[in-house]
C-alpha cells in the first residue's frame, strides 16, 4: 500500500496532481482510492488530497490517511508541508516547494509566518526535498504548473518510467496545456535538493 498526502492552498492544483497520480495507480492496474479536502479553498485556504494505491493484487478500501501514515508527502507550500507534516511515517518522504503563500491571519497582522520553516521540516526528516517549483513553472510557460514540477521531482524517486506520467499527464489536463505541463514535469524531474 502507497499513501500520498498532497498538501498546498486553493488555487495550486492539488486535485489535479491526485488525479494524475490516480490515473497512474490505474494505469499500472492498481486499486486506488482518492479523497480532497478543502478548507476556504477558494480564498488561499488549506487544501489536502488523499491518494491510496495498492500493490499488485491489493485492495484499497478507503482514501483517507491517519497521522503517522502517509508514505509521501507533496507540499505545494513550506506552511503547509510544516502542518502536515505529523501525517508521514518515520522514513517517509518529504517534497516540499520553497513558495511561501500568506494565509489571511499573516496578511491582517494578526500571525506572523513561521521562521526557518525548512530546518524545521529537515529536523525530522533529513533527506527532505526543497524545490523552487515556482520558478521551474515559470520556466516552462505557466506559474500553474508548480504541481506537475512537483509531481515530476517525486516521479524520479519511483519506479514509473516517465513516459508513462506523460501519457497520464496529456490525458488529464486541457490539450492547450501538455506541452507547458510535461516541459514543467522534465524540469521538476532532473532538479535536485536546493
Amino acid at each position: 500500500m502507497k499513501s500520498i498526502l498532497i498538501a498546498g492552498v486553493g488555487g495550486q492544483g492539488t486535485l489535479l496532481a491526485s488525479m494524475v497520480l490516480g490515473n497512474i495507480a490505474i494505469k499500472l492496474g492498481y486499486d486506488v482510492k482518492l479523497s480532497e479536502v478543502h478548507g476556504m479553498a477558494q480564498r488561499g485556504g488549506s487544501v489536502v488530497t488523499y491518494v491510496r494505491m495498492g500493490d499488485a493484487g491489493e485492495r484499497v478500501y478507503s482514501p483517507m490517511i491517519d497521522e503517522g501514515g502517509a508514505d509521501t508527502l507533496l507540499a505545494f507550500e513550506q506552511l503547509e508541508a510544516l502542518r502536515w507534516l505529523p501525517y508521514v511515517k518515520p522514513g517517509g518522504k518529504v517534497y516540499v516547494n520553497t513558495q511561501k503563500t500568506l494565509p489571511m491571519p499573516v496578511i491582517t497582522g494578526a500571525m506572523e509566518y513561521p521562521a526557518d520553516i525548512p530546518e524545521k521540516i529537515a529536523k525530522d526528516h533529513a533527506d527532505a526535498v526543497f524545490i523552487d517549483a515556482l520558478a521551474l513553472a515559470k520556466e516552462a510557460g505557466s506559474v500553474k504548473a508548480v504541481n506537475t514540477v512537483l509531481l515530476g521531482r517525486m516521479a524520479r524517486d519511483m519506479d514509473i518510467e516517465t513516459r508513462v506520467w506523460l501519457d497520464v499527464i496529456a490525458g488529464v489536463v486541457k490539450p492547450r496545456f501538455v506541452e507547458i505541463n510535461n516541459k514543467a514535469f522534465m524540469l521538476g524531474y532532473g532538479e535536485g535538493n536546493e
